[in-house]
């Protein structure tokens, strides 16, 4: 339970000898995000921060799904150099590729999906380059 606020002591400067102690204690060091930059400082004036901020930590995408889809190949080409095997190389392209197939056999809101299945060998190569040039 906390203590109670001593009689004629402001309720500020109450919290702030509270805050004080604490500090001392090293009560905020280790904290998640300690040492990093504070983001989305200049969103403060937007009055739907709040939602934009969920939806980014939440990982919810906004785009319709045809553009959605050409963000994850695209993503995909440029990551699968970095990928620790051809195993994993070749499973995230089968997984891209069935969501592709996927949205393509449906019609979904918005915008026509043109995004063709990815070429996993195409994929591999970059994948192989990388390992040679490295």
């Amino acid at each position: 339970m906390t203590e109670r606020k001593p009689a004629g002591m402001t309720f500020d400067s109450w919290v702030d000898a509270q805050i004080e102690r604490a500090r001392r204690r090293g009560d905020f060091d280790e904290l998640p995000g300690h040492g990093e930059p504070l983001t989305d400082l200049d969103a403060a004036d937007d009055p739907a921060w709040w939602g934009k901020q969920l939806l980014r930590r939440e990982g919810v995408s906004v785009l319709p799904p045809a553009l959605e889809i050409r963000r994850k190949a695209e993503s995909l080409r440029e990551a699968a150099p970095s990928f620790r095997s051809e195993a994993d190389v070749r499973m995230a392209a089968e997984l891209l590729n069935a969501e592709i197939r996927r949205l393509n056999s449906h019609s979904p809101g918005g915008p026509a999906t043109t995004q063709a299945p990815l070429d996993p060998e195409a994929l591999m190569q970059a994948w192989r380059d990388a390992r040679e040039d490295g």
